[in-house]
């Protein structure tokens, strides 16, 4: 008896078929893991979104066509998925450089760094509880946005849209206080 191919497996899974989707991962896993390498260049990083791809494909199969090959389809899912990744990274990683880059006034008695974190909290502190609540779970959780999309009941782009206007309101307590020169 012949295996199925790719694309019959793909049709059956997106219907449902649960035995058919973990014959897809047994067949792609390896590859879905060697191309979040190459793009992430880290392996850590890779394993998540191999699993991060894996959760999700069951929802994209459903909308899978036979318009090429699967395997097209599938590296095509991996890269945007990759992409995405090192899109949130570098947007973690500007935050971080927003907020260590804000100054706090200097006070006697208190080193800069214990001035820095008490302006940040205070800042944090009079923001809205739903931005506050943004910032906890993205930059202090280190979740991503479609993951603290999925606490908070929103989608990653309403998150990805409340850490801007969190930039913009911490630069706005910053230069309303002359915190940054």
């Amino acid at each position: 008896m012949t295996e199925p191919s790719d694309d019959a497996l793909a049709i059956r899974a997106g219907a449902g078929d649960r035995e058919a989707f973990a014959e897809l991962l047994k067949r792609h896993y390896d590859r879905i893991f060697r191309i979040g390498v190459r793009v992430l260049g880290d392996a850590d990083a890779a394993a998540d979104l191999a699993q991060e791809v894996c959760v999700g494909l069951p929802g994209k199969l459903t909308s899978y066509r036979r318009k090429g090959r699967f395997t097209t389809w599938l590296y095509r899912v991996v890269v945007n998925a990759a992409r995405d990744a090192l899109r949130r990274a570098a947007t973690r990683r500007r935050l971080e450089s927003d907020y260590t880059a804000l100054k706090a006034p200097d006070r006697p008695g208190h080193s800069p760094v214990d001035s820095e974190s008490v302006w940040l909290r205070q800042a944090l502190g009079r923001l809205s509880a739903e931005l506050r609540t943004t910032v906890i779970l993205v930059i202090e959780e280190g979740l991503g946005h479609a993951e603290a999309g999925k606490v908070l009941g929103v989608t990653a782009a309403t998150v990805s849209w409340r850490m801007h206007k969190v930039r913009k309101c911490l630069r706005a307590y910053a230069v309303k206080e002359e915190v940054v020169p």
